[in-house]
């Protein structure tokens, strides 16, 4: 019976772990790279203007 009990913490860890990874990527799918895109754009916009002024 304790090996069946050693057995079964496996077990329960990896549906933990299944039912924790659903959650964690539910939005996701609703993001997108957008705001993070263009936050990337004005940065090198910045980088160049300073470069191209000094």
């Amino acid at each position: 019976m304790a090996a069946l009990a050693w057995l079964l913490i496996p077990l329960v860890a990896a549906v933990g772990a299944g039912l924790w990874g659903s959650w964690a990527n539910r939005t996701r799918k609703a993001r997108s790279d957008g705001p993070e895109l263009d936050g990337y754009a004005r940065f090198r916009e910045a980088m160049e203007k300073s470069r191209t002024g000094a």
